[in-house]
């Protein structure tokens, strides 16, 4: 079992900035690639990015891709998203996940999950 816990959202006027910190605990977290999702109220969930293992690569979807970037310390047990440049179509819930495969936009194999993080943007 993995745990995830979310923090960092919040209000944000457009063109700003925030940081999303997700924290592992329990198996090994440098096993596993872990994704950021979001979901905004009616829709689908939909995929942000993902990075690898060992941190050294990183895949994003063209959405969020130049201002979204994601990172992690593996000593921490914690997966960053820094996203600059925000904007109103960014407003949703965002939630991050961990998979065993990578690089991977399907929500399918992410086998844990956190609770999310409210991102609102206000324009």
């Amino acid at each position: 079992q993995v745990q995830l816990v979310e923090s960092g959202g919040g209000l944000v006027q457009a063109g700003g900035s925030l940081r999303l910190s997700c924290a592992a605990s329990g198996r090994t977290f440098s096993d596993y690639a872990m994704g950021w999702f979001r979901q905004a109220p009616g829709k689908e969930r939909e995929f942000v990015g993902t990075i690898k293992w060992s941190g050294d690569s990183t895949y994003y979807s063209d959405s969020v891709k130049g201002r979204f970037t994601i990172s992690r310390d593996n000593v921490k047990n914690t997966v960053y998203l820094q996203m600059n440049s925000l904007k109103p179509e960014d407003t949703a819930v965002y939630y991050c996940a961990a998979s065993q495969l990578y690089p991977n936009s399907d929500p399918e194999p992410y086998f844990y999950w956190g609770q999310g993080t409210q991102v609102t943007v206000s324009s």
